[in-house]
């Protein structure tokens, strides 16, 4: 990946609807330059899709919170599998340190919230479980 493609990468993150003849006038590139080097960077998995950003209007009702929990040794998989079934499950992420994994829930209300809560520390191979609620967002930079 040279500068060129960290530029291309850097407009479709900003908007990812940008048709390729205005991304190729940007970078100063032929057309068919810029959709050989989008498709490129498809195949090898640097760009993995395209996807729709909800803005705070979409969010607004919805309670976070980041869940960080401890497993059994070698419960990962069944654990995982459990937790896709879980509508407020985001993410699912592994983690080094006190905690194996890191998840980040929304729900739309505290109840939803606490009977996800509930849920995951029932779940066989979970050992313990420790709860963030969010209160604002002061930095996004994902959005």
């Amino acid at each position: 990946m040279d500068d060129t493609d960290r530029q291309l990468l850097i407009q479709l993150e900003s908007n990812a609807r940008l048709p390729v003849a205005t991304l190729a006038r940007r970078l100063g590139l032929a057309r068919s330059t810029v959709q050989a080097r989008i498709e490129r960077l498809e195949e090898r998995g640097i760009i993995a899709g395209y996807a729709l950003k909800l803005g705070d209007g979409a969010r607004r009702d919805q309670i976070r919170a980041t869940v960080l929990i401890s497993l059994e040794p070698r419960s990962t998989p069944a654990v995982l599998a459990r937790l896709k079934t879980l509508s407020p499950v985001e993410t699912a992420h592994t983690a080094s340190g006190r905690f194996d994994m890191v998840l980040q829930l929304a729900a739309g209300s505290t109840a939803e919230l606490d009977h996800a809560l509930d849920v995951i520390g029932e779940i066989d191979g979970v050992k313990s479980s420790e709860s963030l609620i969010h209160l604002s967002t002061r930095i996004d930079r994902l959005r």
